[in-house]
């Protein structure tokens, strides 16, 4: 049973699972969209929105923990310097998940996430 459990699974081991996360956040914070299955984004929205509430102090301890999180120079300083700043009013809710079609080869449904 997973009554209360805090994370989905994605049918990885948990160093895929952090992996797949790492770098689906920094193709999210380069690319602004990306499009992934519903389970995937919703666990993605977690993981960002937490990177962004920590960016938005912009900090030299936020630079290190955001880097800490995603390990791209890049991905990080744009994190930090120019969407972190947009959400410095707003208290959460930084992504949207719009899903939107039917994966054709196994019938799953996919889902654009993106910056509000």
């Amino acid at each position: 049973m997973r009554h209360r459990h805090g994370y989905r699974k994605l049918g990885r081991t948990s160093a895929h699972r952090a992996a797949l996360l790492k770098n689906m956040s920094i193709a999210l914070i380069e690319n602004e969209k990306i499009e992934t299955t519903v389970p995937k984004a919703k666990e993605l929205r977690s993981y960002v929105e937490k990177l962004i509430t920590t960016a938005r102090k912009g900090d030299s301890n936020a630079h290190r923990a955001v880097f800490a999180a995603l390990q791209s120079k890049s991905a990080t300083q744009t994190l930090v310097n120019k969407i972190a700043p947009r959400f410095a009013e707003r208290n959460g809710g930084y992504t949207r998940i719009t899903r939107t079609r039917i994966r054709r080869g196994d019938a799953t449904t996919m889902a654009f996430i993106e910056f509000v």
